[in-house]
């Protein structure tokens, strides 16, 4: 067994060093603090859309769409180590540096379309964010969803008012890892053999009516506005700490996604929320059920703070807007709001939130071409500057994205 894993081993470092990941010398204690730091870009993308899309997946194709969270997760780490890698180079973030390319009339045009592109997504995400937090909220107490839904509206917009939002999000990443924990106890006991799990991980396929799926686990997995985020709260790291913060974080982040979707497969039924409960009750006791809620519930508030401060903080880093103004705060109330009308309004959660997880892989590309023009500019970021293998890389994520996003579109209108 041992000797078995040494090539795998093997060929992962040799990944690792071709991308220039792992630092020459990184001391223990501030390799653990930036791992600790970029969790909350994972913490991020699983919420409600990676809970119900992963779920989903597995339920609905079996392993069969194991390999976009192996495509997502690599795209996730790339893109933010791109995003991150520009604020250390210049200590600007995205926003700035995407602002100083395109001056004039040209620049102010893209800075408002992608704003624009973000801050829809943003909205969008807080649909699911809300409808996620109500429904694990509505499993834990059974009270009347247009009640929860105010309730948990209100101490949002109390919290992001007074800006008291770290703690309570680390505290409810920590309730989601917990579940994600749950969910890799459920994993082993799927009928899966090692050999099966590494080629679904490794081989497309796009079984019949999945394109919509496929969007979504890219979607909820490579979030675009988590670009802006994470470039724009990059502490004072060096280039080796960012680079094995990120990778830790989301690997971390992508291995609860694959358990989630493994979890999928013991769902006998159409996918629903009170199912999975009853798949970790059936597999842990009682106590797993009530976790599975409490974590769904954590995922969508946790995601409910971070959707509509990451839509102000981007309108700040494109536009200009000043943190805390009448305009900034504005902004993450119009996000938030858009999500407690969903909330209100009834809608059945699980078709919405795999809706705007497809939304968000769409708009991905559109987003990326100019994090990819940005981290190849020569005069601004010098050595620092993308390489050929990481073009590569980051234009196959462009590429593959455009190309399904576009695809969904044409299959839309058809329809």
């Amino acid at each position: 067994m041992g000797n078995g894993k040494k090539p795998y081993i093997h060929f992962s470092l040799s990944i690792i060093h071709q991308f220039h990941i792992v630092p020459k010398s990184l001391s223990l204690r501030s390799g653990l603090g930036s791992i600790l730091f970029w969790s909350v870009i994972s913490a991020a993308f699983i919420g409600p859309g990676s809970v119900t899309a992963c779920a989903i997946a597995g339920s609905k194709y079996g392993l069969q769409l194991l390999w976009v969270l192996t495509f997502a997760t690599l795209g996730t780490v790339w893109l933010q180590e791109a995003a991150a890698r520009i604020t250390i180079a210049t200590g600007q973030d995205l926003g700035q540096v995407i602002s100083q390319t395109y001056t004039g009339v040209k620049g102010r045009w893209v800075s408002w379309v992608l704003f624009l592109a973000i801050f829809l997504g943003c909205a969008a995400y807080q649909a699911g964010n809300i409808l996620g937090a109500v429904s694990g909220l509505a499993l834990l107490t059974g009270l009347p969803v247009p009640a929860l839904t105010v309730g948990i509206g209100l101490v949002c917009i109390g919290l992001l008012w007074i800006g008291s939002t770290q703690n309570l999000a680390n505290f409810l990443g920590l309730i989601v890892f917990a579940m994600g924990g749950a969910f890799v106890y459920v994993a082993f006991g799927t009928p899966v053999t090692p050999s099966q799990l590494t080629k679904s991980l490794l081989t497309p396929s796009f079984p019949d009516g999945s394109l919509l799926l496929i969007n979504s686990l890219i979607g909820t997995t490579i979030v675009p506005y988590n670009l802006f985020f994470g470039s724009s709260i990059v502490p004072g790291q060096s280039l080796s700490e960012m680079r094995l913060g990120i990778w830790v974080a989301v690997v971390l982040g992508g291995i609860i996604s694959v358990v989630l979707l493994l979890a999928g497969l013991l769902i006998p039924t159409d996918f629903s929320y009170p199912h999975m409960a009853q798949v970790l009750t059936d597999s842990l006791g009682s106590w797993a059920g009530s976790l599975f809620a409490f974590g769904l519930l954590a995922a969508g508030f946790a995601s409910s703070l971070t959707a509509p401060l990451a839509a102000a903080v981007t309108a700040q880093s494109l536009l200009g807007v000043q943190k805390n103004s009448p305009v900034y705060r504005g902004i993450w109330i119009v996000v938030m709001l858009t999500g407690v009308t969903f909330g209100l309004l009834n809608v059945t959660p699980i078709p919405v939130i795999v809706a705007v997880q497809a939304i968000n892989g769409i708009l991905l590309p559109f987003v990326t071409i100019f994090l990819f023009v940005a981290v190849n500019n020569r005069t601004l970021l010098g050595k620092y500057r993308n390489s050929l293998a990481q073009n590569v890389a980051m234009g196959s994520i462009v590429l593959v994205t455009a190309i399904l996003g576009l695809w969904n579109v044409w299959l839309a209108f058809q329809s």
